[in-house]
């Protein structure tokens, strides 16, 4: 058969559909392990003598490395697909735990964990999202929202399986376990995890520099990075929250997290269409900002926990799930892989400052203290994401001044270039002869 009669499946087709159940895998596998790390806390504090904000490092560079390398695997998937790039972090999630669950020394298991978890998470994450993003047109939203989902199922399910693994068998063991099923369920995702097709009359991706001068690039980034730094908070802390109250089912909470994520990621992405898309994203800000009052107040009532978790939830899925077809929206679809991740290490950096921050506050001023501050944080990511919707796209050779903060993203942007650059060079254009 002549290749070139041989078309690629259309977009909103079932192969997309086959795309969106692979991404729905991946992102509970790595999420299941992520999110669930609450569950091992007090075990490994206890275990290894330190503070709060010490132990929440764990998470911290772990996110940190995810949502980073996200601007590397992204980039990774559009060029190769997203199938490799899944097999590499299957390995290194797997790697990752297995020997976290043997160190004797925390600084060495930041290593083991933050790197090993970080960069599996990096491959599932990211690239997965961009590839639902890339088979779709006519339901992306709804794809997208499918696709997350599987975020807040890992959630639900995976922080009371580690909680009872941990009061079982201890946290080392329940790492083994984690390690091994983690692995298996991206292997698994893999073989359905097809590289989108690319239209000939598409918009070019636009590269990170054009990104770096774009307003809505830095608004929206500045915007997420806010509300990052706090909304990792109730992952890391519930748990021992409760037991500080004399207290306990605090992985229960996480998982209720999950599972009203999940309500929120598929309501809210099905709905976008009729609300509009913006609107019901700066509603979900909104409300997931405004649910931490419950938590401030709620002391030892479990109801009130439950109501705060539930609202959380809700209003956190409805935010993940919108925030890629926001970016799409914004900037296209084409290339999409590269912009989340660039756009995503603004949650890498808020995750890496907000648990261990917060643990540090709760040691020296409380509980109440440090939540009240985490959401006048979230608050404030609002105002910055409403420029962000509101701001032109760059015309010509109109520029916007990087503040000092964006110094990652212009380094990152250096090392990409290079990297572009030597893809170029060992595939040089042929030279017309005349």
């Amino acid at each position: 058969m002549n290749k070139k009669n041989v078309t690629s499946p259309a977009l909103d087709s079932k192969v997309g559909w086959g795309v969106v159940l692979a991404a729905v895998i991946s992102t509970f596998a790595a999420f299941g392990v992520t999110y669930s790390f609450g569950a091992s806390f007090t075990a490994i504090r206890d275990e290894f003598g330190v503070g709060k904000g010490q132990v929440a490092l764990f998470f911290a560079i772990t996110t940190f490395v995810y949502f980073i390398l996200g601007i590397f695997t992204g980039r990774l998937a559009d060029r190769f697909g997203p199938r490799p790039v899944l097999l590499f972090g299957a390995g290194s999630i797997g790697v990752g735990l297995l020997l976290t669950s043997l160190v004797n020394n925390i600084w060495l298991g930041y290593l083991t964990y933050g790197g090993g978890v970080g960069i599996g998470v990096a491959c599932a994450y990211v690239p997965m999202i961009a590839a639902v993003g890339g088979w779709f047109e006519k339901n992306r939203t709804k794809a997208l929202g499918f696709a997350v989902a599987g975020i807040g199922i890992g959630t639900l399910v995976g922080a009371p399986a580690s909680k009872f693994l941990v009061t079982t068998y201890g946290w080392r063991t329940s790492f083994v376990i984690l390690a091994i099923t983690s692995s298996s369920l991206l292997v698994l995702a893999s073989f359905s995890a097809h590289k989108p097709p690319v239209s000939d009359t598409a918009q070019p991706a636009p590269s990170l520099k054009a990104l770096l001068k774009d307003s809505r690039f830095i608004w929206l980034y500045c915007s997420m990075l806010l509300l990052s730094s706090s909304l990792f908070i109730p992952m890391v802390y519930l748990d021992d929250y409760l037991e500080s109250q004399g207290g306990s089912g605090g992985a229960f909470l996480i998982g209720i997290i999950g599972a009203t994520s999940v309500i929120g990621r598929l309501a809210l992405g099905t709905i976008a269409n009729k609300i509009g898309l913006s609107r019901l994203y700066i509603l979900a800000v909104v409300v997931l900002s405004s649910s931490y009052t419950l938590w401030i107040f709620a002391g030892s009532n479990y109801t009130v926990l439950v109501i705060f978790t539930v609202i959380m939830g809700v209003s956190y899925g409805g935010w993940i799930a919108l925030s890629p077809s926001i970016t799409a929206q914004l900037f296209g679809p084409v290339g999409l892989g590269g912009v989340l991740g660039a756009l995503y290490t603004s949650a890498g950096i808020g995750g890496l400052i907000g648990p261990p921050l917060t643990g540090v506050i709760i040691d020296s001023r409380g509980y109440p203290f440090a939540i009240s501050l985490v959401m006048v944080v979230a608050f404030c990511s609002l105002p910055l994401l409403v420029k962000a919707l509101r701001a032109k796209a760059p015309e010509g050779k109109e520029t916007f001044d990087i503040p000092v903060t964006f110094f990652i993203l212009d380094l990152l942007n250096q090392i990409t270039e290079d990297y572009d650059n030597g893809q170029a060079s060992e595939h040089p254009e042929p030279t017309k002869s005349f």
